[in-house]
């Protein structure tokens, strides 16, 4: 993607980074051309967190880059005190930009007595004083629904896409790990040439423990892209990945957006089944959760994109078509 001709008018743009991805914030500072804002984080001896913006953003378009990842309780606090912060600071308008939402996975109620707390945070964003939310990949599309704000959702999807056509893969199909990826991974595989779909058939037993079953479609002798929109423990695309080689698949290749990665995903992931494992940067990645078949891409670009666009009132839905 082109780095957009910037104007005058960024001088009312102010970019501010949370703790939690302090160099993909560079990197979407670079894109745009701009440093970040200056300002102070500290915690007293009790935990609690202490913010202070170091220069006058009074009438200024804010944006708050602060993904919601490990630790998440204490990245979305921290995202709220700089929203409050910038709004006692007169900020015209403050957009947090989430690179990775967090509580997004409770989106509707499937028992009894159960938090929607994808809910709960966009209210709390929004009463902490959000003016519009940036947000890239949500866990699913409604979440979009449950802000009384402007959303602009964008996909990390275009980095992955530009990667694997580099790598001139033959005989591809897109596989979802579940029948609730579907709609992704058909979108997904539209825009690799109307690659065909498969879906893999599973029935979850608890919290993140899956039971793979079935592949409904064709992967035999075939590429297969398991596409996902986040990696946690990395059951259900390793189950998946070793029912796809069991059925034949040739090589098999997974890919998502957010590599949350929580203890077992590396061995799970590094044990073999995957020729490649295909992420992005929206939450960064220690070094002891690197290796060797894994493959970061860079969503500065798009991100910075979106930014500009939205300060420049220009469509955001446009970069995807």
């Amino acid at each position: 993607m082109e780095q957009t001709p910037f104007f005058s008018d960024s001088n009312r743009l102010r970019l501010f980074s949370g703790s939690a991805n302090d160099f993909l914030a560079r990197e979407v500072a670079r894109y745009l051309g701009m440093d970040l804002g200056p300002m102070i984080r500290k915690r007293f001896a009790d935990g609690e967190l202490y913010i202070q913006i170091q220069e006058s953003i009074r009438g200024a378009d804010v944006y708050l880059l602060q993904p919601c990842c490990n630790p998440v309780n204490d990245n979305l606090m921290e995202l709220m005190i700089m929203i409050d912060a910038c709004r006692r600071a007169s900020a015209r308008q403050i957009t947090p930009v989430i690179p990775y939402y967090g509580y997004a996975r409770a989106d509707r109620k499937t028992a009894g007595r159960e938090s929607i707390t994808a809910k709960l945070v966009a209210n709390l964003l929004t009463e902490a004083g959000a003016s519009r939310v940036l947000a890239m990949d949500l866990h699913s599309a409604q979440i979009q629904g449950y802000f009384d704000i402007p959303t602009d959702h964008v996909y990390g999807s275009p980095a992955i896409l530009n990667y694997l056509s580099t790598k001139n893969l033959d005989d591809i199909v897109v596989v979802s790990p579940d029948v609730g990826g579907v709609a992704r991974a058909r979108a997904f595989a539209k825009k690799l040439n109307d690659a065909p779909l498969a879906i893999i058939d599973k029935r979850r037993q608890a919290h993140n423990v899956a039971e793979v079953m079935n592949v409904i479609g064709d992967v035999k002798g075939k590429t297969a892209i398991l596409v996902d929109d986040m990696i946690d423990t990395a059951g259900t695309l390793a189950a998946g990945g070793k029912l796809l080689k069991k059925e034949g698949a040739k090589e098999i290749y997974a890919c998502a957006t957010h590599a949350v990665f929580s203890d077992p995903a590396v061995s799970r992931l590094s044990s073999g089944v995957f020729k490649e494992v295909i992420v992005t940067n929206t939450i960064p990645i220690a070094d002891d959760k690197k290796f060797k078949q894994l493959t970061v891409l860079s969503v500065a670009n798009l991100l910075g994109e979106a930014i500009w666009r939205i300060h420049e009132a220009s469509s955001v839905s446009s970069m995807f078509r």
